[in-house]
């Protein structure tokens, strides 16, 4: 008797949890599809549904507090640059206002940048800077192995650290959980500012491991900025037997808009350690010869406003007039960037999207194949990378906009995880990424095959993979 009343109480339970996770779905699931998808789920099958829906079911990090609010007043200072830090309004030929709304940060002018192609030459440079550096270094990957380049990593910032520059550093818990105790200790002991896993605040615990920061970020002195696709391991070298060459890219940064990247960076050490950071960096910067305008957009599940990686991605696609090359790891994007990039077709727009042949996760390989007749159709041209892996997350929108940063092409970009790119509003700029996409396309051959001429295993798992396009 007691056994049947536990096992009715438990029922009950669950079902009244199912119940209130269902109400929580559909009040905050961003569209009726997704929201009647976990409603039915849940009703249907809460034994399984509760627990994906806590792992998956959510897309903001409400107890993210290292918001814009908290560095309010660094956020001003970079507002009221002088004016000879405040972008030429006739130098930018589109509409600024979704990028410096979505950023939060006005486009500054006077910056510099270097395009960084591939593992060696992108820390060559990143190394170089962190030797010279004179006051400080900040360094910040998603994924740091404890290989050969990750302990030249970690050597380059103890070496710093014992010639007096201060060093902080960041890694993600889940990119990073690989990583031993003792490469943080090694840091800790020489004197390195950086965050034990252990200990760290954010979204360690279960039900927040979906949340993860993604971003890839080194600076030096607030002069010096780097930001792209790579992390730290050997394989971002070219040295996988298994994937081969990585094709990759970075870009060094100059000028004001390195301050915008250091602030992100600040804002997410506040929120790792509650501790603050801003009082501790130089907060101006030389202009760069080069004069470029350029704007760090910096998105995440944390934002006040909601969609800020998709909407980025929406208003560069918008203010295409001839083309738009993409060039993404993996796609599996929400509908209104699918949208976008079907409507810039059929305009006559030339819109290119650069994936990789071959596979290093498989689920959103698979899942991209759902979307392609589509977009075919629409007159979108897929092109597959077939020289090794291609990791680049690169926009060029006509001769106007270049973008260069972290954020995939897919739902968990857009949502799930913390990212930036720095965009630049100059026709120099757009033309330096023109000839380095070209190059790739050389490596690379158009789809021209329907998801019906594919193989058996692509025809039926696709639609299957494109199911969990919320958390791919």
């Amino acid at each position: 008797m007691l056994s049947v009343t536990l096992s009715s109480l438990i029922v009950l339970i669950m079902w009244t949890a199912a119940g209130i996770s269902a109400l929580s779905a559909a009040r905050t699931a961003r569209t009726p599809q997704g929201a009647m998808g976990w409603v039915v789920f849940l009703l249907a099958l809460p034994i399984v549904a509760l627990p994906a829906y806590l792992f998956f079911g959510h897309h903001r990090f409400k107890n993210y507090r290292a918001t814009r609010l908290q560095s309010e007043r660094v956020v001003r200072k970079i507002k009221s640059f002088p004016q000879n830090h405040i972008a030429i309004p006739e130098k930018i030929t589109v509409n600024p206002a979704p990028f410096q709304a979505v950023a939060g940060l006005p486009i500054c002018r006077g910056n510099g940048f270097e395009l960084l192609i591939d593992g060696p030459e992108v820390f060559d440079t990143i190394f170089q800077a962190m030797d010279t550096a004179q006051e400080y270094v900040l360094v910040q990957f998603y994924i740091v192995r404890d290989d050969d380049l990750g302990k030249q990593l970690r050597d380059h910032m103890i070496a710093a650290a014992h010639r007096g520059v201060a060093v902080w550093f960041i890694t993600d818990a889940v990119g990073s959980h690989a990583l031993p105790r003792s490469y943080f200790a090694a840091l800790g002991a020489a004197g390195v500012n950086l965050v034990d896993p252990t200990t760290r605040r954010g979204p360690k615990h279960r039900f927040l491991l979906n949340f993860r920061n993604h971003r890839k970020t080194v600076i030096a002195d607030g002069q010096i900025g780097f930001i792209g696709g790579l992390n730290v391991g050997d394989e971002y070298l070219g040295k996988s037997a298994k994937i081969g060459h990585w094709r990759d890219t970075h870009v060094r940064l100059t000028g004001p808009v390195v301050l915008q990247l250091q602030l992100v960076f600040a804002e997410d050490w506040h929120w790792l350690t509650e501790e603050p950071l801003l009082d501790l960096l130089t907060w101006d910067a030389e202009h760069a010869s080069q004069d470029l305008s350029a704007l760090i957009i910096a998105t995440g599940p944390g934002d006040n406003t909601t969609e800020t990686g998709s909407m980025m991605f929406f208003s560069a696609i918008s203010a295409a007039r001839r083309r738009v090359w993409l060039a993404s790891p993996y796609f599996v994007p929400d509908l209104d960037v699918v949208a976008a990039l079907k409507h810039a077709a059929l305009q006559g727009i030339d819109v290119r999207i650069l994936l990789p042949n071959s596979i290093d996760h498989y689920a959103p390989w698979l899942a991209a194949y759902s979307y392609f007749d589509d977009l075919r159709h629409a007159g979108v041209k897929i092109l597959r990378y077939n020289h090794g892996f291609m990791h680049q997350k690169v926009i060029l929108v006509d001769d106007s906009i270049a973008g260069i940063g972290t954020t995939n092409l897919d739902n968990r970009s857009f949502r799930l995880n913390f990212e930036a790119m720095v965009f630049f509003f100059d026709n120099g700029a757009a033309q330096k990424v023109e000839t380095m996409l070209e190059q790739d396309f050389l490596h690379s051959v158009e789809l021209t095959q329907t998801l019906d001429q594919q193989k058996f295993l692509i025809r039926i798992g696709a639609p299957v993979a494109r199911l969990f396009s919320p958390v791919l």
